[in-house]
């Protein structure tokens, strides 16, 4: 009977998933390190989320490991090429949140519209600052997408239900698809000159580490305001800081950082930002498909080989 570890809090859906296929399960949380390499050699897949690393070391000491089941998109918790020269197979699962990452960046831009985070902290604190906070409204603004992907083409439709013009970055978004979308196609430094707000939508790659940095942000529209709820390292958080400090940037919205948790960080306690704890995906409904889905697509390996969503394979 082959036999799966699940080392990240998931939904007890994917346990009967587990159990419904044949396959044992054990469930051992906020393992370190060197626990979780006492203990892999005896598991033929492992069930995660973003807390577990599986880092080279792990994979050295995982002799019977086939499978690593992500439940989410980022694995950047994954060492890819070591999982790759072990032959064990990366799955993530990237649609089973799309929509609550979604609604969370509409609900970012709104924030950092009307300034609610600093208005919802001195409101707490006794203060009735009304006057001190004057929004705008998002209605007949330019919003510009950096990725048009899953995600992004969701926060494009939801966007235009509130009246916004959508125009995106994205390499691979074809001029069809966009079309289909109702959004304009336009290059980076377009987006940057011409967009109100900004959101980030991409992965992590060499190519979009720091894709909001001192030079690109100089050429924004001052007064640009600016969510993140993709990954952290997108924005250079010291150029940021320094674009909201000269009165260039009007403030941001973040639901990622580059170092989390972040205890020490340049922008924390700038009444501009918006913070959040990485929250994208952490509504009932996106956390119980991503439980389902990589559950099944673990066992669905273990039993017939079926590879589904892979982003290493051996």
């Amino acid at each position: 009977m082959p036999k799966v570890l699940i080392s990240d809090s998931l939904s007890p859906s994917a346990i009967d998933v587990f159990k419904e296929a044949g396959i044992e399960v054990d469930i051992k949380i906020d393992l370190k390190e060197a626990d979780l390499i006492a203990i892999i050699g005896d598991y033929e897949g492992i069930a995660i989320r973003s807390a577990t690393k599986i880092t080279a070391k792990v994979l050295d000491a995982a002799t019977n490991l086939k499978v690593v089941g992500r439940a989410g998109i980022g694995v950047d918790n994954i060492d890819l090429a070591a999982a790759a020269a072990h032959g064990v197979v990366v799955m993530n699962t990237p649609f089973g949140n799309t929509t609550a990452t979604a609604e969370l960046a509409i609900t970012h831009i709104m924030a950092v519209a009307r300034q609610l985070g600093s208005a919802n902290s001195t409101t707490h604190a006794g203060k009735w600052l009304k006057n001190k906070y004057m929004g705008v409204e998002v209605t007949g603004k330019t919003l510009g997408i950096i990725g048009c992907g899953n995600i992004g083409s969701i926060v494009a439709d939801r966007a235009q239900g509130l009246k916004m013009h959508v125009i995106a970055y994205d390499p691979f978004l074809d001029h069809e698809r966009a079309r289909g979308l109702d959004v304009e196609k336009v290059e980076l430094d377009d987006l940057l000159a011409r967009a109100d707000f900004i959101t980030l939508h991409t992965p992590m790659t060499p190519q979009t580490k720091y894709i909001l940095n001192k030079e690109t942000l100089s050429k924004t529209k001052k007064g640009v305001r600016i969510v993140n709820c993709a990954r952290g390292g997108l924005i250079h958080e010291g150029d940021l800081k320094a674009a909201i400090e000269s009165g260039h940037v009007a403030g941001a919205a973040l639901d990622v950082l580059e170092v989390e948790p972040g205890k020490e960080n340049p922008l924390f306690g700038m009444e501009e930002i918006v913070a959040t704890p990485h929250l994208g995906a952490s509504t009932h409904e996106a956390q119980e498909n991503v439980a389902l889905q990589v559950a099944e697509q673990i066992a669905d390996y273990l039993k017939s080989g079926t590879i589904v969503n892979a982003v290493s394979r051996r």
